[in-house]
């Protein structure tokens, strides 16, 4: 089963991947976690291109066909062997993203990013899609609260607010892949709520 994390800044995503990686452990289940950009040697590379503040100005477009190439490469290395053995594999963010910050973000037209980020996955899709929801004020604080903001992290909180409409307005579009969880609840409960849901994916494999 694949799993993708989504939401915007300070969303508390990792925190939450983690907790599910230990959650099945506890059952026993195999299991994988990732993130994007950057879950690939390759794409270390990319992700300093993208998010170090020293890369300057890029394209819209360019920016969009690096996160493609990162997300083609992370799919053919890492997340579909481990789903070909039988892996849970859980992802710090994946294609929505692009469509929530590169789409909305940057304007593009989200639909021919979601082609392109199509082409580069060969169409794989999680069977379930956690978003974590935040304003982006409040997100921001905790992000910057981490260390000196990234290139997109320092993008405006107008930026910032697109995004999150259009993640929920891609979780409304599809409410039986998403699990949509107010971000600002408590860590546990968050966590109780993605527990719940996986385990419903996972018949006899969760007592």
């Amino acid at each position: 089963m694949f799993v993708a994390f989504e939401g915007g800044e300070g969303a508390g995503k990792s925190t939450q991947v983690r907790r599910l990686l230990d959650w099945l452990g506890l059952h026993e289940i195999p299991a994988r976690v990732t993130h994007e950009p950057g879950g690939t040697a390759p794409g270390v590379r990319i992700r300093a291109l993208l998010l170090d503040p020293a890369t300057g100005d890029l394209s819209p477009r360019a920016e969009a066909l690096l996160y493609a190439a990162d997300r083609a490469q992370h799919v053919h290395a890492v997340v579909r062997p481990a789903l070909d053995v039988g892996e849970v594999v859980v992802t710090d963010r994946y294609v929505d993203s692009s469509l929530a910050y590169q789409g909305a973000g940057r304007t593009l037209a989200v639909e021919e990013v979601r082609r392109l980020s199509a082409w580069a996955t060969g169409g794989l899709v999680p069977a379930l899609t956690v978003l974590l929801d935040l304003p982006p004020a409040t997100g921001l604080q905790r992000a910057r609260g981490r260390g000196a903001a990234d290139r997109l992290e320092a993008e405006s909180l107008d930026f910032h607010e697109r995004v999150r409409a259009t993640f929920l307005e891609l979780a409304a579009a599809e409410p039986e892949r998403y699990l949509v969880l107010d971000a600002t609840l408590p860590a546990d409960e968050i966590a109780a709520a993605v527990r719940d849901r996986v385990a419903a994916l996972l018949p006899g494999r969760v007592a």
